[in-house]
């Protein structure tokens, strides 16, 4: 293909690194891991091998990891395992207060209204223009019936970081546990379990050049959860099903790469992510930048076309992938819960993009996709929103 593609926030290519090490068990290595033959046993071996890669990055034991099919599955089991494993009290009561942010993947979002129409409490902390939670709210809203924390450590839209080590040091003090999805900022900036001090951390192997398919979880050791699927002991009794061999020796080995080359890959992206605004941002309409400032992922640009609309921006752009913030139909704008989150203004929010650049992004590309968006949202200009 010759667009460009900037959309990594959405997934990723397979690096073909993780690629190469998938092959063995494609072709030869087809055992299963739970059995006791040859066979078994060497697809066993490249399980541990993987549990042991991903651990690695994270900075946790290999009896801390759960192997999942993905972000959802892991910020599911996380979620619901940990609210169906709280014991009642003598009085018959338990813990059933959840927190969690206002701009949240659905991932969680969907799973803690499922727990809400269950009998749990929710409460959804706001977010400041920028995206930013501040730990005060969640001191503000956190009682001793607070069972979890779930704050994503960054967002998937505007990239903004947030503070988790602070949240998780507030949710400790009131007997809480901690969760953060953490599926886009894996690959992109450090993520050590210790230094984020979250008891659980969700992962998605597609977001970091891994296959689609593949996730992990990661359980404080000594923490129970409910087990999310039930039938063999697998995952060390934590989720039954045979395991995805194929996909845990690419998750592995895409964790053995960031681990390795992190601090190259974040400057790549931040210097193509910087491109792509110098070139976006100097041109008409008015154009801003949507999140934190300085506190973002390196690779994710939120660009705000005033008095555009970013659905009609897109289908306009046959080469270059990007995401929109907003749809409009007709006289009707659905603006993203991130954006609406952030209260950005309507006049920018509906003519929102999300581009996303990767490992793999080249600068000729940035400059191919610069003159092609500026040459449509010129196109597209109405003469009201021209100056100003």
């Amino acid at each position: 293909m010759n667009g460009v593609y900037l959309d990594y926030n959405a997934t990723t290519p397979i690096d073909p690194l993780v690629a190469e090490a998938m092959l063995p068990y494609v072709h030869g290595l087809y055992g299963n891991p739970s059995s006791g033959h040859f066979f078994g046993r060497a697809a066993r071996a490249g399980v541990d091998h993987a549990r042991a890669q991903v651990a690695s990055l994270l900075g946790c034991g290999t009896d801390s990891l759960i192997f999942t099919s993905g972000g959802t599955e892991a910020n599911n089991h996380a979620i619901k395992g940990i609210a169906w494993a709280e014991p009642s009290t003598n009085s018959g009561k338990r813990r059933n207060h959840i927190i969690t942010s206002a701009i949240e993947h659905p991932a969680v979002t969907e799973v803690c209204r499922w727990l809400e129409s269950q009998g749990f409490r929710l409460t959804f902390v706001p977010v400041d223009e920028f995206g930013m939670v501040d730990p005060r709210q969640v001191q503000e809203v956190i009682s001793p019936d607070t069972l979890l924390v779930s704050v994503m450590h960054a967002n998937n839209e505007v990239g903004t970081i947030q503070p988790i080590a602070e949240i998780a040091e507030i949710a400790h003090r009131s007997g809480a546990l901690m969760h953060s999805d953490c599926a886009q900022s894996v690959g992109k900036i450090p993520v050590n379990v210790d230094d984020l001090g979250v008891d659980l951390l969700s992962i998605a192997g597609h977001k970091l050049y891994a296959p689609k398919g593949i996730g992990a979880l990661y359980v404080r050791p000594g923490l129970r959860l409910e087990k999310f699927m039930h039938g063999a002991d697998h995952e060390h009794g934590h989720r039954a099903g045979t395991e995805n061999v194929i996909g845990m020796a690419g998750l592995g080995k895409a964790c053995e790469i960031i681990e390795q080359n992190l601090s190259r890959y974040s400057g790549h992206m931040s210097r193509m992510r910087d491109r792509l605004e110098r070139g976006l941002l100097s041109s008409p309409p008015v154009r801003r930048v949507n999140g934190h400032p300085e506190k973002r992922l390196p690779n994710t640009s939120s660009i705000a076309f005033r008095g555009l609309e970013a659905d009609r921006i897109l289908a306009n752009l046959p080469s270059v992938a990007a995401s929109a913030g907003a749809a409009c139909h007709s006289d009707l704008v659905e603006v993203s819960h991130v954006l609406a989150a952030m209260n950005v203004p309507e006049e920018y929010a509906m003519g929102t993009l999300r581009f996303s650049v990767g490992r793999f992004t080249l600068a000729d590309e940035i400059d191919r996709a610069i003159t092609e968006i500026n040459k449509v949202a010129a196109s597209m200009i109405p003469q009201s929103a021209a100056t100003g």
